[in-house]
Order: structure tokens, then C-alpha cells, then sequence
């Protein structure tokens, strides 16, 4: 892998609680310091577009966010990305040839003891160094390929078509 571009949307992966408000709020984006407490040794940039729930993400912001990695002369890519619409804008990030590009986020956000935020971006770095170009969603484990995957919200976790 030659260089790591990190593109970040927002998400739950990057929320904050607001206790006096008792209400959520995306903050700033977590991956780059979780991989530097981890200790990776490879180069990575991290460059955050928007800070949406992805309930709120626009066909605008998707075009944002695929304009963006098309301008990125790194060929891995990954992006965190609230799980909701992440298979939506997977697929329009499948018209973007010779990268390739994993989105991953978190079903509780990555400052909360046990999120799955770690494990997910973990998965997604091992991804996108071994996958051949393409667009795919690391998610619970699993790498999917966003035209057969879903997200059931009833079980909290992603799952195949069919």
C-alpha cells in the first residue's frame, strides 16, 4: 500500500454525547487518532468532507465525497461512513475504477468502551491493502460487496441480500 486516504462523513463512529442535552452531536473525526494509538506504520491522510448521520447525507454530499476520492492520486482508500446509507453511497462510489475503497463506521460510537469502532476500522485496513480495485463495506467482521449486503436495523447488523 502506498499511501492510506481517509475520508470522513461523519457517523455514528465519530459521535459525542452531550449529556446536558442529552443528545448526540458527530465530533471530530476518531480514526486518525485510534490508528496512531494503535501504532500503525504505514502513511495515511485523513480528510474530513462532511459531519452527517448518514440519514442525512444528500445525493450532493455523494457526489462530494466521490469527487473527492477521484482526486486523491492515492490509490486505497477508505471511508468512515454512519451505517445507515452506507450501502447507497458505496454504490455510487462504484463508478470510480482503479482505487480501491472500503467504507466502515460503528454501531455505538468509538469514544464509548466496547464499540465496535476499532474492530471495524481494523477489518477495513486489512481490506483495503489485500482487495483488488473495487468498492466494498467492512462491517462485523465481514467484507461485503455493497450490491448483496444490507443493513437489518432490527438486529444492528449487516447481512446478505436474500
Amino acid at each position: 500500500m502506498d499511501q492510506l486516504c481517509i475520508v470522513t462523513t461523519g457517523g455514528t463512529i465519530d459521535k459525542i454525547y452531550f449529556d446536558d442535552k442529552s443528545d448526540y452531536q458527530i465530533g471530530e473525526p476518531q480514526i486518525g487518532g485510534i490508528l496512531r494509538e494503535l501504532g500503525v506504520t504505514f502513511q495515511f491522510t485523513v480528510i474530513p468532507i462532511i459531519r452527517k448521520d448518514s440519514l442525512h447525507i444528500s445525493a450532493e454530499d455523494r457526489e462530494l465525497l466521490r469527487a473527492t476520492i477521484a482526486a486523491q492520486p492515492a490509490r486505497h482508500v477508505l471511508v468512515t461512513h454512519g451505517t445507515d446509507t452506507m450501502v447507497e453511497t458505496a454504490r455510487v462510489l462504484a463508478s470510480l475504477a482503479d482505487k480501491t475503497i472500503v467504507l466502515t463506521g460503528a454501531l455505538s460510537p468509538a469514544r464509548f468502551r466496547g464499540s465496535d469502532a476499532e474492530f471495524n476500522i481494523g477489518t477495513a485496513v486489512g481490506a483495503v491493502q489485500c482487495l483488488p480495485p473495487g468498492v466494498y463495506i467492512a462491517m462485523n467482521g465481514r467484507i461485503w460487496d455493497p450490491e448483496k449486503v444490507r443493513k437489518n436495523v432490527d438486529a444492528n447488523r449487516f447481512e446478505a441480500l436474500g
